[in-house]
Order: C-alpha cells, then sequence, then structure tokens
C-alpha cells in the first residue's frame, strides 16, 4: 500500500506568516473562530495543586464542521476528567489547531507541533490524519522514536495507508474509526422508497475517506439495477453546482459518505433536495443536523472519547500504539431530520427495526 507523500514546510519566514489566524502556540481555533487562551502553566492544574507529570498533547481537526467540533469537545473534555482522575496534566490547549481543509496549513501545523516537541498527536480526519503521520515518520525525535499519532474518525485507516492492519496498526499510529456501512444506508434508502431508479452519488473525490464507500455503494446499485450518477466537487461552489447537476439528471435520492467537505456545504445545499423532494442520505449525524434527511453512522461524542481515553493509555501507561487496535465504534445509529422529512414527505417509521438506535433531529448549525 503506497503512503501519499507530503512535503513539510519548513522555511521559518513562511510559517510565521501562514500561522498567522490559522492556529499557533497559545491559539485554539476550533469552533467558530479564532480566540486567544493563556497559556497554561504545565506545573500545576487550575487549582494550582502540584502535578506529577505533564504532556503536551497537539489536537489538529481537519476543518470546521459540526461532527469535527463536536470530536474534538469529546477528545478536551475527556482530557481534563483524566487531568483530575490521575495525577497527570494533559496540555492540549496551547496546541489545538484547525487546518482549515488545506494541505499547506496542515504541513505549516505539523512543523509547528513538532518544533514544540508535543508527545502526542491527534488529528481529527483522514486528510489531516496522513499529514501529520507522515510528518511525525520524516521526524523522529533525538533518540530516534517517533511522536505517537492517535487519529479520530478515519474511515478506512487501512485503505488510506495509516496503518497496516486494524488489530496491529504498526509503526507510531493507532486510533479510532468512523467507517462506514453503505449497504446499511441503501437499505434504509430502499425500505423508505423501494421504488428508487436512480441514486445520485455527491463526494469530494480528493478525499480518501470517500473512497470505499462509493465503491461500495456502486456495487450495491448494480446489484439492485439501480442507474448511478456521480457529481463531484472540492469546495462549497463547486460542491452546490453539483447538487444541481444530480438533481437536473434526475437523482430520485442522494448519497454522501463521511466527507467533511460536503458536510461544511450542507448547510448552503439541503434546501435544493428539499425543493426537489429528494432525499439526501449522509454518513455522519451532522448531515441531518445541517439539514439533510438521514446521517448515518457512529457517535461522535463516543468516538472523540474513545480517542482521548487511547491517547492517555499511551502517554500514562506507555502503551505501544503499533499494538493498540484502531477502536471502531457502533456503526449503526440513524439520525433524521424530522423538518426535511416533513418537507419532502418522506416516512422514516420503519428505520427503527433497521438500525441500532433512531434519533431524531431538527436544523441547526451546531449540536447542543
Amino acid at each position: 500500500m503506497k503512503k501519499k507523500s507530503i512535503t513539510l514546510l519548513l522555511a521559518g519566514a513562511v510559517l510565521t506568516a501562514a500561522l498567522t489566524g490559522c492556529g499557533a502556540s497559545g491559539k485554539n481555533t476550533t469552533g467558530a473562530g479564532t480566540s486567544e487562551i493563556t497559556p497554561t502553566d504545565a506545573s500545576a492544574d487550575d487549582t494550582g495543586a502540584s502535578i506529577g507529570r505533564a504532556y503536551k498533547i497537539g489536537i489538529v481537526q481537519y476543518v470546521d464542521d459540526a461532527s469535527l467540533n463536536q470530536i474534538v469537545a469529546a477528545i478536551q473534555a475527556e482530557l481534563d476528567k483524566k487531568t483530575k482522575e490521575l495525577d497527570i496534566f494533559f496540555d492540549y490547549k496551547n496546541y489545538t489547531y484547525n487546518g482549515q481543509a488545506d494541505a499547506t496549513t496542515m504541513n505549516q501545523i505539523a512543523t509547528d507541533l513538532i518544533a514544540s516537541d508535543v508527545d502526542l498527536i491527534i488529528p481529527v480526519a483522514t486528510p489531516v490524519a496522513m499529514v501529520m503521520q507522515n510528518a511525525t515518520a520524516e521526524n523522529p525525535r533525538d533518540d530516534g522514536s517517533l511522536i505517537p499519532v492517535v487519529f479520530s474518525a478515519v474511515s478506512d485507516p487501512v485503505g488510506a495507508g495509516l496503518v497496516a492492519a486494524m488489530d496491529a496498526p504498526g509503526s507510531n499510529i493507532t486510533g479510532t474509526s468512523d467507517a462506514l456501512n453503505t449497504e446499511a444506508i441503501f437499505d434504509l434508502m430502499l425500505a423508505a422508497d423501494p421504488d428508487i431508479r436512480t441514486v445520485g452519488l455527491l463526494y469530494d473525490k480528493s478525499q480518501d475517506a470517500s473512497t470505499a464507500a462509493i465503491a461500495a455503494a456502486k456495487t450495491y446499485c448494480e446489484q439492485k439495477g439501480i442507474t448511478v450518477v456521480e457529481k463531484t466537487g472540492t469546495n462549497n461552489g463547486e460542491i452546490s453546482l453539483a447538487a444541481d447537476a444530480l438533481l437536473s439528471s434526475g437523482a430520485e435520492a442522494v448519497f454522501t459518505p463521511s466527507d467533511n467537505n460536503v458536510m461544511t456545504a450542507e448547510l448552503a445545499i439541503y434546501e435544493k433536495f428539499i425543493d426537489a423532494k429528494v432525499p439526501h442520505y449522509g454518513g455522519a449525524d451532522s448531515f441531518a443536523l445541517n439539514g439533510a434527511f438521514m446521517g448515518y453512522g457512529v457517535n461522535y461524542v463516543e468516538l472523540g472519547t474513545a480517542t482521548a481515553d487511547m491517547a492517555v493509555e499511551i502517554l500514562a501507561e506507555g502503551i505501544d500504539p503499533s499494538s493498540l487496535a484502531v477502536q471502531t465504534m457502533d456503526n449503526g445509529i440513524a439520525t433524521v431530520n424530522t423538518e426535511t422529512a416533513e418537507a419532502i414527505g418522506l416516512d422514516y417509521s420503519m428505520f427503527a427495526g433497521k438500525c441500532s438506535r433512531l434519533v431524531e433531529i431538527q436544523t441547526a448549525e451546531e449540536f447542543n
């Protein structure tokens, strides 16, 4: 399996300029904007009590969207909890970044984290996980060891070349996966409308996380005699045009895997599908939150919590990440936007018996 080669940008002047506004030490750019953060004293907790050990943890999310924001918040909450439970301080506040879906920015963040000598890096989503893994592999520490990487929300860790196997990752990396059960989504799609004959596939072809799910979707549709129409985009404008093209092509339902770039565009396109009475099925609950008919997948709070727990195991207990199996969550939660379901007139009552949990939600930008 071939790992993508990503070049680190090491020029100090370029690094300093580009990190302005995208997260430098002392700044946190998760969520809805950049805010100054007072550097945390690694020798004391919030009450000023003495701390036995302290670790610096870099957290890097791929882009600002509801699911990834939820994961990062869960990771931080769990690290705070472990700080109180253990005689250890986990300092993430000075090392939390947003990659802004930009390869150059993510490479610069990797350089900054390595220069800061962090003890562990948590990348959230496949593209940033690949950058952080390559950066740490190419920049061993003085003793020859590699900075551990614990990824979160990587749909296909093996296919992306991040790990050798789910049960034995190898090298310095492990993490949690939100692997998508594409067949289950299409089973629900046909349960809601058995007469579908044309399905649109909307995704960003540059996203490695989409590859396996799109291939599975094509195989499913071929077996069922369903025509597939594919449209792709890499930014909000292109994705909006792709949505228009799918509707013009006669798609009766649209599927998007765990694609963060389409996710960030959902609030701008969901009304197109509602107006056309076409249900949009996405590979994460945040799609439904942002207006799609249904999102299917894992509980991202649980995913983020598990990711933080794995990081703590590696740092506090000395577990070797190469032997720590990748964790997968329950991938059977169907989240339906009740406002959208009513607007397009689609009954989803049969979903309850076909998934592990049915959640009803209404349109919002972020989870409460």
